[in-house]
């Protein structure tokens, strides 16, 4: 884990506005199922995604920027009210350098959560690098916070409930 004190942590956990997720090996426990006509199938926790209704509740805007397309993805995301939702990216920095500009944000204003090496970019421009337990030791080093849950298994829920509760919002249901 990078060197911030918990007061610096906690004071660029105050701060964000925006939690980008990627989805294999975050959202998911990075496991592809294949049928036999090609179709892939993901699970999904979800308690994760009730943790990303909360964050919305809070006034946390959320998005989602990933390597890999996934129609499963979309449909998921889409039901979960997620607006900025990026697949098949090559460019992470350079998506999440546009999604600031057209949010109006500073990159210490966002958070992001990934696992694996392409995230590592955008983990080291953004204000706050969260990663699951399971994340390749690269990302375990540089995240501010690391999940003790891993990918695909409340982990996004469990950095959700930290972050409103850091920001002072309260933890009540929010409508799925």
């Amino acid at each position: 884990m990078a060197g911030l004190s918990p007061a610096e942590l906690d004071q660029r956990a105050t701060a964000i506005q925006l939690l980008i997720l990627d989805i294999d090996g975050v959202m998911t426990d990075g496991r592809l199922y294949i049928g036999p006509d090609g179709t892939e199938f993901k699970a999904v926790s979800v308690r994760d995604g009730h943790g990303i209704k909360m964050l919305q509740r809070e006034g946390i805007t959320v998005a989602v920027i990933s390597g890999r397309p996934s129609s499963a993805m979309e449909h998921r995301l889409a039901d979960l009210g997620v607006q900025h939702v990026f697949l098949a990216v090559k460019d992470k920095l350079a998506v999440f350098d546009a999604l600031l500009a057209e949010l109006g944000l500073t990159a210490s204003q966002a958070a992001f959560m990934g696992d694996d090496l392409p995230d590592l970019p955008v983990m080291q421009a953004c204000g706050l690098g969260l990663t699951v337990a399971d994340a390749a030791p690269e990302i375990l080093a540089t995240a501010d916070w690391v999940s003790s849950k891993g990918g695909g298994r409340g982990a996004i829920r469990e950095a959700s409930e930290w972050l409103i509760r850091i920001q002072g919002g309260k933890l009540t249901a929010a409508q799925d």
